[in-house]
């Protein structure tokens, strides 16, 4: 069996936005922001002779209060992985869970410091499980290519 190589050569911020668009009327609020959480995560082989992989993970946070938007910020927090020696199966677990949990706490960071100097409270993100998603995603594709493969023989 060949060996693996997993190693971290690179953390960080790709883009980063913050916008306060109620301000500075919404300071004068009580603060019970109802919060919107968006993330995706994704990759790209950036240096195919030695495997090294960019990866992503956006968070997306909105928080409102009312029908006043407080605050959204947006970070893309990114990192460069060596991932050598490892099958698709495997490979497709470290990019899709084991990166974004690398990456996730850098990103919960840079979010609890931007919307504290937007002039807010810290935002303190709850840990995702990522690989919980990872398998939750290869489940829905399997039952979705399940449904399509029952699909197309109905219609023979």
């Amino acid at each position: 069996m060949a060996e693996t190589q997993f190693e971290i050569n690179k953390i960080y911020i790709k883009d980063f936005s913050s916008e306060v668009p109620s301000a500075p009327e919404i300071f004068k609020a009580e603060w019970e922001p109802e919060i919107d959480l968006n993330f995706g995560n994704g990759a790209a082989l950036i240096e195919e002779e030695h495997h090294i992989y960019e990866v992503s993970l956006t968070i997306t946070v909105t928080a409102k209060l009312g029908e006043h938007t407080a605050y959204i910020i947006e970070v893309e927090q990114a990192g460069i992985f060596t991932i050598d020696g490892f099958d698709d199966e495997q490979r497709g677990f470290i990019i899709g869970a084991a990166t974004p949990n690398i990456l996730f706490p850098y990103a919960r960071e840079a979010i609890s410091t931007m919307s504290q100097k937007a002039g807010f409270p810290p935002m303190l993100l709850n840990p995702i499980d990522f690989t919980a998603l990872y398998y939750q995603h290869l489940q829905n594709q399997a039952e979705n290519q399940q449904a399509e493969t029952e699909e197309d023989q109905t219609k023979h």
